[in-house]
């Protein structure tokens, strides 16, 4: 059995797909008990469990957990580890988490605390049988679906993250397989894997690429941040953009090509998938 948390969301969803597609058993951890008619196509068992209490039962019998903490969380860097100790001392033996690719990009408090967390990784598991494995993407080439829609409409696609600097956009389908390995696969124990796409794409690169797909012209324009709201997650949004317009977010596709078996997917790709689906 293996669990994955956060299984409502976009990422959680795809690793449970992944992982039922190779046949795997699946308990997909949700934050409420709310139907997830989804997540019951697939064949996963679907738990509601607040991982911030007692995830015991969630955990019971699994042999490995793919830990997806919800996104700009700020009580990730404490609960994180806390729900990775919990495992590893009920018996589950195998622990992967969902890093990000350059945690220790300090400048971002979200990725701030996904570094604490694989910083604590040899203290979670000491004295319990227990590997653990960390998945680090790259940003989604899913993350524009809703920029190429609009760009659809208006002829634009717009950029947070200014038109110079470039990103290293990984489609989610990737993600998902990769960690869909990093939890059934031998010889991976105590490793790091960064998953990046295969291009370094500017926003004009993006809406070059977003215009031949949809059949007509698209410029890329750019764009302000979204406005700071008070809340922990915005302030994390801005962050991320104000890293990404001066620095740009790419990496290299080697070690996900290694994963995979393949190359990644292109953002090119990525467009003609989406439109399959």
């Amino acid at each position: 059995m293996i669990v994955v948390t956060a299984a409502g969301g976009a990422t959680g969803t795809a690793v449970v797909r992944a992982l039922r597609d190779r046949g795997e058993q699946v308990r997909a951890v949700v934050a409420s008990p709310r139907p997830r008619p989804e997540l019951e196509a697939l064949g996963a068992e679907v738990v509601a469990a607040d991982l911030t209490g007692d995830p015991s039962a969630a955990l019971a019998g699994a042999d490995a957990l793919y830990l997806i903490w919800p996104n700009f969380d700020p009580a990730e860097a404490g609960g994180a580890p806390a729900v990775l100790r919990a495992a590893a001392r009920s018996g589950v033996r195998r622990l992967v988490y969902h890093s990000v690719l350059r945690p220790q990009a300090r400048s971002m408090p979200h990725h701030a605390a996904k570094d604490r967390v694989e910083e604590a990784l040899d203290a979670v598991v000491a004295g319990t049988g227990a590997r653990w494995r960390v998945l680090q993407p790259c940003a989604y080439a899913d993350n524009l679906d809703d920029a190429v829609a609009a760009a659809a409409r208006s002829g634009e696609l717009r950029s947070a993250w200014g038109l110079e600097r470039a990103q290293s956009l990984v489609d989610l389908r990737d993600v998902a397989e990769a960690a869909a390995v990093l939890l059934t696969g031998d010889g991976l124990d105590s490793g790091t894997f960064e998953a990046a796409g295969p291009e370094e794409l500017t926003a004009p690169d993006l809406a070059r690429l977003a215009g031949a797909h949809l059949g007509r012209g698209v410029i890329a324009v750019d764009a302000a941040p979204p406005a700071d709201d008070g809340s922990y997650a915005r302030r994390c949004l801005r962050a991320m953009f104000a890293e990404y317009r001066a620095h740009g977010f790419t990496g290299s596709p080697r070690v996900l090509t290694a994963l995979l078996g393949r190359p990644p997917r292109t953002f090119a790709d990525h467009l003609r998938g989406h439109q399959r689906r």
